[in-house]
């Protein structure tokens, strides 16, 4: 039989699987903003009890990813425009930090793998019927080499929050099909950030990511309004 420590310690990693999960739904955006999820159809998704679904849930709560709406149930929330403004100049700076500082951490390995994905990325995107959700995985899969690259785990817990609080936002034009990924602007955004890290450039890798961040910012906000909390705080179509 197992001891107490054992059962304690497999429950914690049982724990940490289902809410690392969960956090790759909402970075991944396969969950809509305004999306009520399920305590009981996520663990039978997730294939386990309740238990460890509620308490990732709370903290996705605590920490602002998911909301507890007035009849209690748990929803990925609609952020208004000022609020996905605010956390865009925020990913400016803490993601540019962190590019910058990987910069002086760039590795054969690192390079390889990055550009690795970014090719993968840019052929996914060049077939006729792409399979969106992978488009969303590399994308992020490329960011989060470079951030983590940066050995500042802090600043990268910091970049984890802002994507799990707009992943269902951020990545909408990517599952749609859209001009922006029929042209290829982040793969280009990629290659520029990946040339930086060659040459040692931090300004010119911080730029790139910035370039990055910007663009996909203004195409949700001009082109796709109806992601966001109207101004009179009413349901987004209504």
């Amino acid at each position: 039989m197992k001891n107490e420590r054992e059962v304690t310690s497999s429950r914690q990693t049982l724990s940490a699987s289902v809410l690392e999960q969960i956090k790759q739904m909402l970075w991944s955006g396969r969950v809509m903003p305004g999306e009520q999820l399920s305590i009981r159809k996520t663990a039978e998704a997730l294939g386990v009890s309740m238990m460890p679904v509620r308490d990732a849930f709370s903290r996705l709560v605590a920490d602002h990813a998911l909301e507890v709406t007035p009849n209690r149930s748990v929803r990925v929330p609609v952020l208004s425009v000022g609020t996905f403004t605010e956390i865009t100049r925020i990913r400016f700076e803490i993601e540019g930090m962190a590019v910058a500082e990987a910069t002086g951490n760039v590795t054969a390995s690192l390079l390889s793998d990055i550009s690795l994905i970014n090719d993968t990325l840019s052929r996914e995107m060049a077939k006729p019927q792409a399979d969106t959700q992978e488009l969303v995985s590399l994308n992020q899969q490329f960011h989060f080499a470079i951030y983590e690259a940066a050995a500042m785990p802090v600043l990268f817990q910091m970049i984890e929050s802002m994507w799990l609080r707009i992943g269902p936002i951020l990545n909408y034009d990517l599952r749609q099909g859209s001009p922006r990924t029929r042209e290829q602007v982040a793969v280009a955004h990629h290659r520029a950030m990946i040339g930086a890290l060659q040459r040692g450039d931090a300004e010119a890798a911080r730029r790139a990511v910035v370039a990055d961040i910007r663009e996909a910012f203004e195409y949700m906000t001009t082109r796709m309004p109806s992601l966001f909390l109207p101004p009179d705080g009413s349901s987004p179509g209504h």
